[in-house]
């Protein structure tokens, strides 16, 4: 059976149907919204393993290109390995939903929003977590759901919810908000420097529709709800729990405030391991052993908790808001266009930066259409970097942290007008005991600027924490590993002295309050504040000149209507000036003209070129030009790329001139004159020592001594560049005619 729902979500309708489609799943659900169309399907297999210490959830959004009716570029023309927005996408999805499911279940969860309609004004992001939740919520797994998410958007001045494409580009803060009816679980998003006071805002809008959504979800599972499945618990106790708990209490308690990271690790484990020592008859299987550790962690949990809210004391000896030791580099290393390493207490970001061309940008092909970006950030991650043995790659991970330190930093970057580079930063985790991926909005802010790049104020980040039991709570500033795992929130901020430009929460809790989030956001500004203050001392402002190292980019803009002359037919023109310069050169719709070459001069040589091309020559303008052919009447003069003009035997000197290579030869650099521009648009020249004081040609001294050779000047003169043709020329004409005639 069919069942439809919908309600009003922004200016759209939000359609939630389940029964029409994948009916075989464990839950299905076709959700829409305006022309945006996602279908979420969740299965749960079969197979129960019991004592699981984690849920083995997976979340595969992906969109077709078929939804926006293209078909893939390139020439495998099918979906195939997900591009890192369909990645982003499903982590937005998962990370809400996952702390709503049971470990107990035991079961691996397969969870597949897909993309089929996509109306280009819509974002399906937002619409593929409603369907998700939803799907999940009415099948037969058990889920402590519902929620779902909505963007919230602020264009001028006022907050719109799930805004579109248009809105979206038009605003100054872009957030996507998700949570149950009860609070909010994830935030994340960027912004253009806004305020605490406009995020808290956008958060506060959310929640109404949240709750609508959640609302309606509810209402669903009533039409059309399955019995949950049982969950698979262990039936078994850990034997004598009571007194492996009072003996290894006092060693953890020791253990866990050890201030350095792995010291701390080896004392953790050394004090398991003499506990399990005491009790080996009692643990004698693999169940009594998998038990012990989840006692273990259960004993961390309450330590570490306790100790921050009964007596203000972190695991390092830190106080609340107290951050880490930071130190600052800038340019390590020798031949890069710019590098910075950020050490915070033990995590370290090597920040290094790459200047390109327009060549080097980032082509993007997915239902949204092919777009270009000329900022790109990679964060990786390597094993190494927490002491452990692993394969090097690029995983979720670091493709979401990548993304946040990514869109924290590009609110600060100049415009392409201003800084016409294609730019790539590249974040190496060489240390990680903390937030990486703000380590990473550091270290990639001072490359930058080590770099050159103009950024409009420096940005830095801070993760955030938090610990809870009851009405007591206390927030936590840079917060290490285990306060992360151990604690019930994550809440990185990114942003500058004058506001927020990227954020990103998880929260473990059911929900958390307006006051908590708001003296989070206010620790958070302080702490960013106080690393800012460290990175300035370091450089407090961008390098005045880019690496030498870097290629050279200079700007022009033309008339459009010159386009076509810089080009030429098939490319020709531009591919002679690239290769005599030896640069690159762009050239956009609008006219304007970027050009790329290895050295200054070579860029600026290419420039003027162009410019010659796209200039119209200026009667009574002089001009440096080069002598391209000799003529027994004159020479042929190049004043600009591409024009040449004639300068006559007679406007070569003040005095007579014989021969034209008594005064100029092939290849000669010359500075002329353009005397006019005539009916047919040929150019007539004078070189400069044939003026007088004034600027004026002298008195044609040729013309002026007579005989044969004045009259042979006048025709040559009258010829194109010399003149209309000759007397013979007419006769020869007249007894053509004649003949005809006859």
């Amino acid at each position: 059976m069919v069942h439809k729902l919908s309600c009003k979500i922004g200016n759209e309708e939000l359609v939630l149907e389940t029964g029409r489609m994948a009916k075989q799943a464990n839950g299905a659900v076709f959700a829409t919204f305006g022309g945006s169309a996602v279908i979420a399907t969740a299965c749960a297999s079969d197979k129960v393993t019991e004592g699981l210490d984690f849920v083995p959830l997976t979340v595969e959004y992906n969109e077709k290109f078929y939804a926006a009716g293209k078909i893939p570029g390139g020439f495998i023309k099918r979906e195939t390995r997900p591009k890192d927005r369909e990645i982003l996408v499903s982590r937005i999805i998962d990370r809400p939903m996952r702390p709503l499911f049971d470990k107990a279940f035991g079961r691996e969860i397969q969870v597949v929003p897909t993309c089929i309609s996509f109306d280009s004004v819509n974002p399906p992001d937002v619409l593929g977590l409603a369907a998700a939740s939803a799907a999940v919520h009415i099948s037969d797994i058990p889920f402590n759901g519902p929620i779902a998410g909505v963007r919230v958007c602020l264009v001028d001045g006022q907050y719109l919810v799930n805004p579109t494409y248009d809105q979206i580009k038009a605003s100054r803060l872009e957030i996507v908000v998700a949570g149950s009816a009860e609070g909010i679980t994830m935030v994340e998003g960027h912004a253009d420097q806004v305020s605490e006071e406009e995020m808290l805002g956008a958060i506060e809008v959310a929640k109404k529709p949240i709750a609508d959504i959640c609302a309606l979800i509810v209402k669903l599972r009533e039409l059309a709800g399955k019995d949950k499945l049982p969950l698979a618990p262990l039936k078994v106790e850990l034997n004598k729990r009571s007194e492996i708990e009072a003996c290894a209490r006092p060693l953890l308690q020791k253990a866990l405030f050890t201030k350095e990271k792995l010291e701390r690790q080896d004392a953790v484990s050394a004090a398991k391991k003499e506990a399990a020592a005491k009790f080996a008859e009692a643990l004698t299987d693999d169940i009594q052993r998998k038990l012990f550790d989840a006692l273990m962690e259960d004993l961390c949990y309450e330590i570490l908790r306790g100790g921050i809210l009964d007596k203000g004391m972190r695991v390092d000896g830190r106080g609340l808001e107290d951050i880490r030791p930071i130190s600052c580099e800038i340019a390590v290393l020798p031949r890069t266009h710019g590098s910075a390493l950020f050490t915070r207490g033990e995590t370290q970001a090597l920040g290094v930066t790459t200047l390109g061309t327009v060549f080097d940008e980032q082509i993007l092909d997915d239902i949204e259409g092919d777009r270009r970006d000329r900022f790109m950030l990679h964060y990786n991650f390597p094993p190494f970097s927490v002491g452990e043995v692993g394969r090097l790659g690029t995983g979720r991970r670091e493709i979401g942290h990548g993304n946040l330190a990514r869109r924290a930093i590009e609110q600060v970057l100049p415009a392409k007008e201003d800084f016409p580079y294609t730019v790539r930063v590249v974040s190496e985790v060489l240390e990680s005991n903390g937030s990486s991926s703000m380590a990473t909005v550091c270290a990639g802010t001072l490359s930058l600027m080590a770099a050159g790049v103009p950024l409009k104020a420096p940005v830095a980040g801070i993760a955030m924490g938090l610990i809870t039991e009851g009405s007591r709570y206390a927030v936590l500033s840079d917060i290490l590993g285990d306060e992360d795992h151990l604690g019930d929130m994550d809440f990185k901020v990114a942003g500058s002295t004058k506001g927020i430009t990227g954020f990103q929460m998880d929260i473990k809790i059911a929900g958390v309050s307006t006051e908590i989030l708001t003296k989070a956001l206010q620790q958070a500004k302080r702490g960013r504040m106080h690393i800012l203050g460290i990175m300035e001392k370091t450089l407090p402002a961008p390098a005045s000149e880019i690496s030498v190292y870097a290629p050279k980019v200079v700007s022009a803009k033309i008339d459009i209507d010159k386009i076509g002359a810089i080009i030429g037919p098939g490319g020709k023109n531009i591919k002679a000036l690239c290769e005599q310069y030896g640069v690159k050169i762009n050239v956009d719709d609008d006219g304007s003209i970027t050009i790329y070459g290895s050295n200054q001069k070579a860029a600026y040589d290419a420039k003027d070129a162009v410019m010659g091309i796209a200039e119209d020559p200026e009667v009574g303008t002089m001009y440096d030009g080069t002598v391209k052919r000799i003529m027994d009447f004159g020479a042929f003069i190049e004043i600009l790329p591409g024009k040449e003009g004639l300068c006559h035997i007679s406007r070569l000197s003040k005095t007579r001139v014989d021969r034209v290579t008594d005064v100029v030869h092939e290849g000669d650099k010359v500075k002329v004159k353009l005397l006019e521009v005539d009916r047919l648009g040929r150019l007539n020249l004078a070189l400069a020592d044939s003026l007088d004081e004034n600027g004026n040609p002298v008195v044609d001294a040729q013309r002026e001594s007579g005989g044969g050779d004045r009259g042979r000047d006048e025709a040559h003169e009258r010829r194109p560049y010399g003149g209309d043709r000759g007397p013979r020329d007419r006769d020869d004409r007249g007894r053509r005619d004649d003949h005809r005639r006859r």
